[in-house]
């Protein structure tokens, strides 16, 4: 059992550029041309909540938790039409009407998050109306735990494993305080 390692992501994203997959082409890039592919996508996993500044991270870790078969909404991914540079009151409520097609929000702690206006703003909604809000802490180094700072610690986060029950490693919720872990769709049920 692990968490999310940046390097990790980083050479996910960069091994699909360079495989053929995507080309050659720029995280940003890939992830504008998935638009298609996620239009017909109405309802959505995750809600990926992070710094846009993360474009290559956010690559990484779409696919990871793509890979394990979960959809993801990235924000400018499935929304190109809002303009990040001009955010007002109807993007804030675009978004949040988006949140309520999601069944979970992932927020991704990067060194980028941490001066993010959006990120608390969205964990705090999603929250307060689904009570499913889980961190994705990127690590830079393997480790088994995530402590949390603030009120990131709050939440249980999500790491790579498997239980006793099942050898094949998926996407874990684990909870800090007494350690239980639950696979993603049990977690939903909670």
């Amino acid at each position: 059992m692990g968490l999310f390692v940046l390097s990790d992501l980083q050479k996910l994203a960069r091994e699909n550029s360079l495989q053929g997959i995507f080309f050659t082409k720029s995280a940003e890039t890939v992830l504008n041309e998935s638009i298609e592919k996620q239009a017909s996508v109405k309802k959505f996993d995750i809600f990926l909540s992070h710094a846009f500044a993360d474009a290559e991270i956010v690559l990484g870790i779409k696919l990871k938790l793509e890979s394990y078969g979960k959809s993801v909404y990235v924000d400018w991914v499935d929304d190109p039409q809002l303009n990040r540079s001009e955010v007002n009151v109807a993007t804030a409520k675009h978004i949040k009407e988006r949140m309520h097609y999601c069944s979970a929000l992932f927020y991704a702690t990067t060194e980028s998050s941490f001066v993010s206006k959006w990120m608390p703003w969205e964990t705090g909604y999603f929250d307060g109306i689904k009570n499913k809000v889980a961190i994705l802490p990127v690590t830079e180094e393997q480790t088994l735990t995530y402590k949390g700072q603030e009120y990131l610690g709050l939440y249980p986060y999500a790491v790579e494993g498997h239980t006793e029950l099942n050898p094949d490693d998926d996407l874990l919720i684990v909870y800090t305080k007494d350690k239980s872990a639950y696979y993603f769709e049990e977690w939903l049920k909670k």
